[in-house]
């Protein structure tokens, strides 16, 4: 297998929604909160369904990576319920080999209300379930190292259970690439990232808000002094900036496509490092991995959620 994504197995339920829907539940436009069971079904009531589809950050990047070709597998805690099973179909049919046995869990399977708002940005708001409770068991050494890459997310990492699961599948790994997830997931777990980056991680994915948050920079150039020094494969997303890879002294950028009829950015990061890690696996160059991973983001903002 070329590479095995490990993350939350989250069941994505996309619905539109105005500006006002998100002040009046006081939520922050463009993040991700964590949310209780009660919360999430009271949110659920207010708001009409769009679709539902097998999610999680790099659940998306391993399906992105299936449509272009490649072996690759997934394991993500689900509970042995109906959203269990549509979630395991739902990989299952995208050519996705789903690697962990679900059981009856206490607690369902996750759960992920995307609100999409007229300026196609993307709010979210995550019931975990018995995705978040992943742990030691759940990851197979065997598994892992039958795998060229392990890419993990940071939405996985969390104290207790979830490390010592994280910290397994690292320490089994042929080579670990990373995705730092979310500007509020740096924040709450900086410390623990940075080291992470500096001293376990292979390759890291991450947006300017989050690789700058992460290393308390000043300005961007703050961000490509630091990264150029770690000596590993840093992939930086910009919005319409575009986006840098920085490999020591190796500096690439692309620039981000123009007129496109954007719809909805769920699943852009998701997808661009789908097709850079394609680029990666294919032996591509730095620079054609970058274009590859624009590609990909590109066409997925067209369309409502993280498929193409």
């Amino acid at each position: 297998m070329k590479i095995l994504g490990i993350g939350n197995a989250i069941v994505d339920v996309l619905c539109k929604v105005n500006d006002d829907f998100l002040i009046k539940n006081s939520l922050t436009k463009s993040t991700m909160k964590l949310i209780d069971e009660n919360e999430f079904k009271t949110l659920l009531s207010l708001v009409n369904i769009e679709e539902t589809v097998s999610g999680g950050s790099v659940a998306n990047s391993i399906v992105g990576l299936s449509q272009l070709g490649n072996k690759v597998g997934f394991i993500g805690k689900v509970s042995n319920d109906n959203l269990g099973q549509k979630y395991e179909d739902g990989l299952k049919k995208e050519k996705v080999k789903y690697l962990y046995e679900k059981e009856e869990e206490p607690i369902p399977t996750g759960s992920c209300l995307i609100l999409i708002t007229p300026d196609s940005e993307r709010t979210m708001c995550t019931y975990l379930g018995t995705a978040g409770k992943i742990n030691n068991s759940d990851i197979d050494p065997k598994i892992i190292k039958n795998s060229e890459i392990t890419f993990l997310e940071g939405y996985l990492w969390d104290e207790g259970e979830p490390k010592k699961a994280f910290d397994k599948a690292i320490n089994n790994s042929n080579k670990v690439v990373l995705s730092l997830s979310d500007l509020f997931c740096v924040e709450r777990h900086k410390k623990h990232f940075l080291e992470l980056v500096r001293n376990e991680i292979d390759i890291v994915f991450a947006n300017e808000q989050e690789i700058t948050a992460l290393i308390n920079a000043k300005s961007f150039e703050d961000v490509v002094i630091y990264s150029k020094k770690l000596n590993k494969e840093i992939i930086i997303t910009r919005g319409n900036k575009g986006s840098v890879v920085i490999n020591g002294g190796q500096i690439f950028m692309c620039e981000a496509q123009k007129n496109l009829k954007i719809i909805d950015l769920t699943g852009a990061g998701d997808l661009f490092a789908a097709g850079y890690l394609h680029g990666l696996i294919n032996n591509m160059p730095l620079d054609k991995r970058l274009a590859k991973g624009t590609e990909m983001s590109s066409k997925v903002i067209e369309k409502i959620g993280a498929r193409i």
